[in-house]
C-alpha cells in the first residue's frame, strides 16, 4: 500500500489544532463546540419603541374647599389643552386657565368628588375633592376694660381668652379651644395702662375644616375704687334643676352695690342645660356696670365646686380684679353664663355696681345647652320646688370683727357663718351665711417672759367642710374635713411680752356644711399645715 508522507502529516496535524483551538489537544475523544454566529443586525428601517409620557402633576395632591369658598390646583406637566370631568357636580364647581394651567375649585355643598384633569395627549391625573363648612369664624381683635390694683398676667390672660371667645362664632358641634397657656404676657398691668394681648383661637370638628387665628385683644386697666357691696343677693332655690326658666330677679340699683352668690345643681337623667346671669338695662342711656367674678365647675363633687369659685373670689376682690363693660339703652348683655350637664353643680361668686346710668336689672335664668343663650325669656314667674333653699337679697354682706387674746389665757373661738339672716324677700333665711364675708382682726399678746407657739385651727361644727382663708395677706386653703375635726391652718410664735397683729378673711363657702369655727391656742404639736397628713394647702 501507498504511505503518506510524514510532511503531509504533520501539515494535516497543525490544521487541526488550529481550527480546534488548544483545548483539543487535552479534551481527546470530545466533539468540539462551534464557534457563536454573531447576532444579527436590525433590518434597516424598523420603528423603535415610543418613550413613556411623563405624567401630569397637580399640587396640592387633592383639595379642601369651604362651601361657598375656593381652592385653586396647579396643574403640570401637562401638553396642550386641558379638560376635566368632576364625578359629583353637586358638590362642586370647576375652571381651568389654560394659559397658567390652574384649576379653580368651588365648594358647593358639603360631600366628596374626584376632578379628573385630561391633557390633549390623553394623560390624565385625578384629584380628590372635600367640600366642607368651616368650623366657625375667629375675631381679628377685641378691646375689654379692665380693673386691677394691679391687675396680674393670669387675670389679664383669662380676660382677653374670655374676650376673644366671646366674638368667636362656631358651627353646631363644632370645639372651640381657647386656653392662656399660650398667651404670652407676664406682667402686671398697672392701674390706667393699656396692653394688647395676643389670643391663639382654634375651632375643629369631625365635619368640618379646622379653622386657627389670633384674636389681638385691647386690654386697659382702668383705675376704679374696690366695690363696697351694701346687701347680698343668693340663689340656692330650687338648688335640683328639674326644669328650665327664671331662678332669680332683682334691680342693681347704682347707689347699692351688692354680693351675689348663686348655687345650682342638675341631676341625672335630666337634659344638658347653661345657667346664664343676664344684666339689662331698661333705661334708653347707656349704663355703665363693674363687677368682680368668681366662677366654678361644672362638676360633680359639690364641696370642691364652692371651694374653687370662693378661692378665684377671694383672689380677685383683692386686688380689685374685675370688668368694666357698657349696657347700650335699652340693652342686654350676659354677664356669666356656665354650662351644666346632668349629675353636675356650678357656683358663681360676684360683686356689683352700676357706675353710670341707672337701674340695672339682673336675671339668672337656666336653659337648654343647645339653646342660644341670648333667648327671650318668657314670663316672669320663678322656679319652684324641691328642698327649700335660701333665695333673696340679705342685708349684711359683710362681718367685720376686733378681738385681742393672750396666749395665757382661754381659747378665742372665731366663729363662721353662725347668724342666721333674714330675708329682705319673701324666702328663706340664710343660715350659714354662705356668700357672706368675714373679716377678723386679733391681737396676739405674750405677758410672759418667754417666746409661746400658738396656731390657728379650723373646727367645722356643722358637717363636713372646705374653707378658704386670706390669712395676714397670705391665701391658705382646705381640703374638706369632718365634723368636729380640728387642724391648724397658720403657725406663729409670739416674742416674750410682745404681740402680733393677725388680720384673717374668709367666705362660708357653698357645698360645704357650716358653721366653723377658728381657734386661737397654744400649739399642741400636731401636724403642720401643709405637711403630709394635713389638710390645709
Amino acid at each position: 500500500m501507498e504511505r503518506t508522507p510524514l510532511a503531509a502529516l504533520v501539515a494535516a496535524a497543525s490544521v487541526f489544532v488550529c481550527a480546534a483551538g488548544p483545548t483539543a489537544l487535552f479534551a481527546r475523544g470530545q466533539v468540539a463546540a462551534p464557534t457563536p454566529s454573531p447576532s444579527a443586525s436590525p433590518a434597516a428601517g424598523t420603528p423603535s419603541p415610543a418613550p413613556t409620557q411623563p405624567p401630569i402633576v397637580v399640587s396640592p395632591a387633592s383639595a379642601q374647599v369651604p362651601v361657598g369658598g375656593q381652592a385653586t390646583v396647579h396643574i403640570m406637566s401637562a401638553l396642550g389643552q386641558l379638560r376635566f370631568v368632576i364625578s359629583n357636580p353637586a358638590v362642586a364647581d370647576a375652571s381651568i386657565d389654560q394659559a397658567t394651567q390652574t384649576l379653580t375649585l368651588s365648594g358647593k355643598t358639603p360631600g366628596s368628588a374626584i376632578v379628573t384633569v385630561t391633557d390633549q395627549r390623553a394623560i390624565s391625573a385625578q384629584i380628590p375633592v372635600r367640600v366642607a363648612y368651616n368650623a366657625g369664624s375667629i375675631a381679628d381683635a377685641a378691646s375689654i376694660r379692665i380693673t386691677g390694683d394691679p391687675a396680674s398676667p393670669e387675670f389679664v390672660k383669662q380676660e382677653a381668652a374670655s374676650a376673644a371667645a366671646a366674638l368667636l362664632q362656631a358651627r353646631p358641634g363644632a370645639q372651640a379651644i381657647v386656653t392662656t397657656d399660650l398667651v404670652n404676657f407676664t406682667q402686671p398691668l398697672q392701674q390706667d395702662d393699656i396692653a394688647v394681648v395676643d389670643v391663639p383661637v382654634l375651632l375643629q370638628g369631625d365635619q368640618y375644616f379646622s379653622v386657627s387665628g389670633t384674636t389681638h385683644v385691647r386690654v386697659e386697666n382702668v383705675a376704679a375704687p374696690a366695690i363696697l357691696p351694701d346687701s347680698l343677693m343668693v340663689s340656692d332655690y330650687p338648688e335640683r334643676l328639674t326644669a328650665n326658666g327664671i331662678l332669680f330677679a332683682a334691680d342693681l340699683q347704682r347707689a347699692q352695690p351688692s354680693r351675689f352668690l348663686y348655687f345650682h345643681f342638675n341631676p341625672p337623667g335630666e337634659p344638658a342645660r347653661r345657667i346664664v346671669l343676664r344684666a339689662e338695662n331698661r333705661s334708653a342711656q347707656p349704663a355703665q356696670l363693674q363687677f368682680i367674678s368668681g366662677q366654678a365647675g361644672p362638676a360633680p363633687n359639690e364641696m370642691e365646686v364652692g371651694h374653687a369659685a370662693t378661692k378665684r373670689f377671694l383672689e380677685r376682690q383683692v386686688q380689685n380684679e374685675g370688668r368694666i363693660i357698657t349696657i347700650a339703652g335699652n340693652g342686654t348683655l350676659q354677664l356669666a353664663q356656665q354650662d351644666l350637664p346632668a349629675n353636675a353643680v356650678v357656683c358663681g361668686l360676684l360683686q356689683l355696681r352700676v357706675l353710670n346710668g341707672s337701674t340695672v336689672h339682673l336675671t339668672l335664668f337656666v336653659q337648654n345647652a343647645t339653646s342660644p343663650v341670648d333667648e327671650p325669656l318668657t314670663g316672669t314667674d320663678l322656679l319652684q320646688g324641691g328642698q327649700r333653699h335660701a333665695r333673696g337679697v340679705y342685708s349684711i354682706p359683710e362681718f367685720h370683727y376686733s378681738r385681742t387674746w393672750s396666749t395665757d389665757g382661754d381659747y378665742l373661738e372665731l366663729p363662721i357663718g353662725d347668724i342666721p339672716l333674714v330675708n329682705l324677700i319673701q324666702g328663706e333665711a340664710l343660715s350659714g351665711d354662705y356668700g357672706v364675708k368675714q373679716s377678723f382682726v386679733v391681737k396676739v399678746t405674750n405677758p410672759t417672759g418667754r417666746p409661746q407657739a400658738i396656731a390657728i385651727y379650723e373646727n367645722p361644727r356643722g358637717g363636713r367642710a372646705t374653707g378658704t382663708y386670706v390669712i395676714d395677706g397670705v391665701l391658705i386653703q382646705s381640703h374638706g374635713v369632718p365634723a368636729f375635726s380640728r387642724y391648724k391652718i397658720r403657725q406663729y410664735v409670739v416674742p416674750a411680752r410682745g404681740f402680733l397683729r393677725i388680720t384673717i378673711v374668709t367666705i362660708p363657702e357653698s357645698g360645704s356644711s357650716y358653721p366653723l369655727r377658728l381657734i386661737f391656742a397654744p400649739d399642741d404639736g400636731s401636724v403642720a399645715p401643709g405637711a403630709p397628713g394635713s389638710p390645709v394647702y
